[in-house]
């Protein structure tokens, strides 16, 4: 009877095992821990969560809905076990930096925080140097790691994003997650791990799945500019080790760009989701997939729309580009896409998208621009004439790209007569000096290329004036009458003589 007693109770914790922490967490991905593991003995399972708990760790705070185990006995440094016990010393470091810790208050877990980051540079040193394959259990226990310590439930919540209220967020200083000191570790781990020429892609790829890569994009939107750069560096590493995740990448960063453009305009890593995508475009194969093209116009164009556009247009713009080059027959489809979303009354837009569309125009070939020549010098024209001076040089910088001064030339009887009233108001009126004398340039490069329709030009454009100013005279002396008409009635309160005055509406 007392041996079945004391068979029930807890078994005293054994002092051989120093593994620090090991962290149940409901909210991981399922996935990235579904290798079966055997349970050693003395071991049991945590109740939330399926991690074993090793023998010799006692519970400690629950951080981040995950129970801590925590140990006051240290672990040997590599180079003080046999090379048959390195991989076992792996596993335990690995499982002692699951634990986490309130950085909000620099004075708790001083100790605690230490070791764990003594550890995790020790960790650093081990995935660089490895020199054969590593197994799947080393895969399943790095990559859990890396989830609790990275996929952590209380980022900073994100700001709204002021550049939308006029304001310009570059002004504002980011948020630094006082957790950084460890995640930096994490990420370089992380990152040395996949980027390793000992890590096989086939057995990673259970861990590192759909799930996984969906919670590591939704740490783009982190205000840590510091945390987005590893994490594009590798998301940009995945997509080049797992071929078969490639689809599923493009179409959750497009996803995470949906959302941005129609819902919310609020997101942190846009600009580094494109950086990405950059790449990756600079990558296609010719001929482009449909997929690709549909890309371009569903969430590229459409990104130029958020008022927000200048945190991102330098990586936006270069995607553009990229395509262009790729295939010169979406230059028309780029273009009329610009002009679609052209801004009206932001100045500073206006002269980020003319600066886009001169590197656009530099790809396009002849037969694309006079499809869309037409629209786009119109456009053009009223840039010129805008009395933000930075607008008005911004378009007329476009006479100094001698391969769009030759496209222009080419169709310059389509196009003169276009912006040629721009060029004389401009001339006449304009008050920034620049302004007129880069108007004076233009104006030179078409006379020399053909007075003679240079002339013909400005008589049509004297002559329509002398009808404007014709047909203005008319309007005037029309109302004139109607004013005589109404002041030679006196005594009258409704001078149509109809109810409401409809009468004089009418000939208004």
């Amino acid at each position: 009877m007392i041996k079945q007693i004391l068979g029930r109770l807890p078994r005293k914790p054994g002092k051989g095992d120093g593994r620090d922490t090991v962290v149940g967490n409901g909210n991981e991905p399922s996935n990235s821990y579904s290798v079966p593991r055997s349970v050693e003995p003395g071991i049991k399972r945590a109740g939330n969560g399926d991690y074993p708990v090793p023998a010799g760790l006692t519970p400690g705070p629950v951080m981040n809905g995950a129970v801590v185990y925590q140990s006051n006995e240290p672990l040997p440094a590599f180079k003080d076990v046999p090379a048959s016990e390195k991989q076992n010393l792996f596993v335990k470091k690995v499982n002692l930096c699951c634990a986490m810790y309130d950085f909000a208050d620099p004075t708790k877990n001083l100790k605690e925080k230490e070791v764990k980051r003594q550890t995790l540079m020790e960790l650093v040193d081990y995935v660089t140097s490895a020199n054969g394959k590593f197994p799947e259990v080393v895969m399943s226990e790095i990559t859990k790691m890396v989830s609790i310590n990275l996929f952590r439930s209380s980022n900073p919540t994100p700001r709204d994003n002021k550049a939308i209220e006029g304001v310009d967020l570059e002004e504002d200083e980011p948020l630094m997650d006082p957790a950084w000191s460890h995640l930096q570790v994490v990420y370089e781990i992380f990152l040395r791990f996949v980027a390793s020429q000992e890590t096989d892609a086939k057995l990673a790829k259970r861990y590192i799945d759909h799930s996984f890569i969906l919670r590591l994009l939704d740490l783009f939107d982190s205000e840590d500019p510091r945390e987005r750069d590893y994490l594009k560096t590798i998301l940009h590493r995945i997509y080049g080790k797992f071929m078969v995740h490639r689809p599923f990448i493009r179409k959750a960063i497009n996803n995470i760009f949906y959302r941005f453009i129609f819902e919310t305009e609020k997101h942190n890593g846009i600009a580094e989701l494109l950086e990405i995508l950059g790449s990756i475009i600079n990558g296609f194969a010719l001929p482009l997939k449909e997929e690709h093209k549909l890309f371009l116009v569903r969430a590229l164009i459409p990104l130029h729309k958020p008022k927000c556009v200048s945190m991102y247009h330098q990586q936006l713009s270069y995607c553009i580009t990229q395509f262009v080059e790729k295939d010169c027959k979406l230059a028309d489809t780029v273009i009329r896409g610009l002009l679609k979303y052209w801004p009206v009354t932001n100045s500073s837009k206006e002269v980020m998208f003319l600066g886009e569309l001169e590197e656009v125009l530099e790809a396009t070939q002849l037969a694309e621009f006079q499809r869309c020549m037409v629209p786009l010098f119109r456009q053009i024209a009223r840039s010129m004439n805008s009395s933000h001076f930075q607008v008005a040089e911004r378009a007329l910088f476009l006479w100094n790209n001698d391969h769009i001064e030759n496209l222009i030339k080419q169709n310059y009887k389509v196009l003169l007569p276009i912006i040629y009233p721009a060029l004389e108001k401009n001339g006449r009126d304009h008050w920034n000096q620049a302004v007129q004398s880069l108007t004076l340039n233009v104006r030179k490069i078409f006379s020399d290329h053909d007075s003679a329709f240079f002339g013909e030009c400005a008589r049509k454009f004297n002559d329509d004036e002398l009808k404007q100013e014709e047909s203005n005279s008319k309007r005037e002396s029309l109302w004139k009458r109607l004013e005589e008409m109404v002041s030679s009635k006196p005594g009258e309160n409704n001078p149509s003589g109809t109810p409401n005055g409809k009468s004089s509406q009418a000939a208004g």
